[in-house]
């Protein structure tokens, strides 16, 4: 199950012929409802949805999900009864989803579904009514720590914390159910980037929002701030690393800047670390986390292994993303009531066994 504070339906596989991989068969549950299409839910409900909901030929609700990594998912919405830790939920509505498309195929097989975490109406906490919860993703793999409500955290180390930001006006490019937080700069090692702090602000239609996005893999920045951080990047590593001169390779359509790194290197370069610099808070990302070694992609001798920021003008999104992939080994606690994201460096297994979870 993919936890994702991107995105606000939650849905589940329903395509019964899918071989050898995990789905939710509707016609078991003697529960589960199909939602029609004349619903309140489906015409009033969805309207942050990205593609409006519409009616299909059994004039139930059908619904078309995409997501910024270009990856998709379609399907009927439903209720049915949830129950989570032991508390019921009655009623909750879903997506039973029988097609879609991924651009990680091996990932996707494995996938049973999605929770969507946004501040959407029909998002999973909120049709829970929870106004806390708290994650960590494991730094080995996509497994981790969920926590509903309060999470008594502090034992860890001081949580700081970011306020969330919103705008009630209704504009073009602006997520409105998102987790937008205020991105201040972007330092690599000790040097803060010398870029005009309006870059990071929404402008008048909404577009440059920073989104906190556990559902997209990497982190995405706008072309100003992208072209500063890759400079500096290759500044302080033109000693270290041999950038990847190939004008035609792009990893996924906004990764341009890679290395070819040794496949014989068995101690990695010592990388200068890159900072986020939130107001309030800071998530500094390090060491591997900071190349992504691209499968079967190899050059003579050399790895191919790319810079894990892209640029969001290549993909065409008008917003700073910030990644799973960078919030890994960082407790991420998402305050509704007060209106803040909380976050702290851990290393996520420990935490997971003082609550009695081995990751």
């Amino acid at each position: 199950m993919v936890l994702d504070t991107g995105s606000e339906l939650s849905w589940l596989q329903c395509n019964t012929t899918r071989i050898n991989r995990p789905v939710f068969d509707p016609n078991r549950s003697s529960s589960y409802t199909p939602i029609p299409c004349s619903s309140a839910t489906c015409t009033t409900q969805t309207q942050d949805f990205s593609i409006p909901a519409s009616c299909d030929s059994k004039n139930l609700c059908h619904a078309i999900l995409s997501y910024a990594d270009a990856s998709s998912s379609e399907g009927n919405l439903a209720m049915d009864n949830f129950t989570i830790a032991g508390s019921k939920f009655p009623g909750t509505i879903f997506g039973c989803m029988d097609s879609g498309f991924s651009s990680n195929s091996d990932e996707d097989s494995k996938t049973t579904g999605l929770m969507g975490m946004n501040r959407g109406s029909l998002s999973f906490i909120s049709q829970m009514g929870f106004k806390k919860f708290s994650y960590c993703i494991s730094g080995s793999d996509f497994s981790g720590i969920l926590l509903f409500g309060e999470s008594n955290a502090t034992w860890l180390m001081p949580l700081n914390y970011t306020p969330l930001i919103q705008i009630s006006t209704p504009l073009p490019y602006f997520d409105r159910v998102a987790y937008t937080v205020q991105l201040e700069g972007i330092m690599v090692s000790e040097k803060l980037l010398q870029l005009p702090k309006s870059i990071f602000e929404p402008d008048h239609t909404g577009a440059g929002q920073t989104m906190v996005d556990s559902g997209t893999q990497f982190t995405f920045l706008l072309g100003p701030a992208y072209t500063a951080l890759r400079n500096e990047f290759i500044n302080q590593t033109s000693k270290i690393l041999r950038v990847l001169e190939d004008p035609d390779f792009v990893f996924q359509g906004a990764f341009d800047l890679c290395f070819r790194v040794p496949l014989n290197l068995t101690d990695p370069p010592k990388l200068p670390s890159v900072s986020l610099v939130f107001r309030g808070a800071e998530i500094t990302v390090t060491g591997e986390r900071l190349l992504y070694r691209v499968p079967n992609e190899v050059r003579g001798n050399d790895s191919v292994q790319c810079f894990t920021f892209g640029n969001s003008d290549l993909l065409g999104i008008e917003a700073y993303v910030i990644g799973h992939h960078h919030q890994q080994n960082v407790w991420m606690e998402f305050d509704l009531e007060k209106s803040r994201i909380g976050v702290a460096q851990v290393r996520c297994d420990l935490a997971g066994q003082r609550f009695g979870v081995h990751l």
